[in-house]
């Protein structure tokens, strides 16, 4: 009869000490791991984001010129002197009315279309493929494409006006026509966009949400307005968020708007981030006024981005408060 020899006590200890290597590293991978697939995201954000942002800080507190650069500490006298500069306010005028003009029909026009493109249409695919083509448009060619359609002599637009028994209008002098021709490029190229944010929060919305209002009675209008709209309040609020930070930001439509690029004769189309470039490029080319109205830009995005995530908090919790109370 064989006898069974059992193992070394070296070997069993080795063999239990490779299990245990190998649950701490199975351990500290499962910790570790995410960390590391979103560190890129962070290391990006850290030296094109943060370190720009903090060194402007520190501009803006200086004197600091494009060919002497830094100079001698003054504090908030950049700020100062911006919020003293009457094309300030010029600017900051126009960067919100320019805003208003677009995001408002843009959110509108887009919880419209992606709600056309919700149905069961021939080809949604093309449909859907379609309203993004001209996000991918170069904003530059789009500019030149809408500056000679807004032309106040021999512009497309005031042709059509025209046929109608419409003068024309002076789409480059007056303040407010050249705000609707800027907000109709910036509404060109970002209504697909966010159609097709709204479009997928729709297809995520439950189906038999929708059957339970049909059988209720309600139509497609009260449907539309009872049960799809409350569903899409917090992509809604998504949606406006960023489309505040795009539409605070805007810089390429309206200095493509016409060849020479400062914002009209007048600056009645000027934006804060065209004012930011003059300043720094400009005749006077002073950086540390120039980062002084990119720290008021970025203090009035967080203040208005602050705003928003308080009303997004409030519908959320109107929201569940409600479904709790069901």
């Amino acid at each position: 009869m064989a006898l069974t020899t059992a193992p070394p006590p070296t070997t069993v200890g080795r063999d239990t000490s490779r299990v245990r290597l190998r649950h701490r590293l199975s351990h500290l991978d499962m910790k570790v791991s995410p960390y590391l697939f979103i560190s890129p995201f962070f290391i990006l954000f850290l030296l094109v984001g943060l370190f720009p942002l903090a060194y402007t800080a520190v501009v803006s507190v200086h004197d600091w010129g494009l060919i002497s650069g830094q100079g001698d500490f003054v504090g908030l006298q950049n700020y100062i002197d911006v919020l003293n500069q009457p094309r300030f306010y010029t600017a900051l005028r126009n960067t919100f009315s320019i805003f208003l003009l677009s995001s408002i029909p843009q959110i509108i026009a887009a919880v419209a279309i992606a709600a056309v493109l919700d149905q069961n249409i021939r080809a949604k695919t093309f449909w859907r493929m379609g309203v993004l083509l001209p996000y991918v448009v170069a904003p530059v060619a789009v500019a030149l494409i809408f500056s000679k359609l807004f032309a106040d002599q021999s512009g497309m637009i005031n042709a059509l006006l025209g046929m109608v028994g419409i003068g024309p209008i002076r789409w480059h002098a007056d303040v407010l026509a050249s705000h609707v021709a800027i907000a109709s490029m910036v509404n060109f190229r970002w209504t697909g966009y966010n159609t097709l944010i709204l479009l997928a929060a729709m297809q995520a919305v439950p189906r038999d949400v929708y059957e339970a209002a049909v059988i209720d009675g309600a139509g497609r209008f009260r449907t539309f307005f009872s049960v799809t709209l409350p569903m899409l309040r917090p992509t809604i609020i998504f949606v406006i968020i960023t489309s505040t930070i795009g539409g605070l930001q805007i810089f390429d439509e309206p200095r493509m708007f016409d060849q020479l690029g400062l914002g009209g004769a007048d600056r009645q189309w000027m934006t804060l981030t065209m004012y930011l470039y003059e300043l720094g490029w400009g005749p006077q080319k002073s950086f540390g006024r120039a980062s002084a109205v990119a720290w008021i830009l970025f203090l009035i995005i967080v203040v208005i981005g602050v705003i928003n995530f308080m009303i997004t908090r409030r519908i959320a919790s109107t929201g569940s408060k409600t479904g709790g109370k069901g």
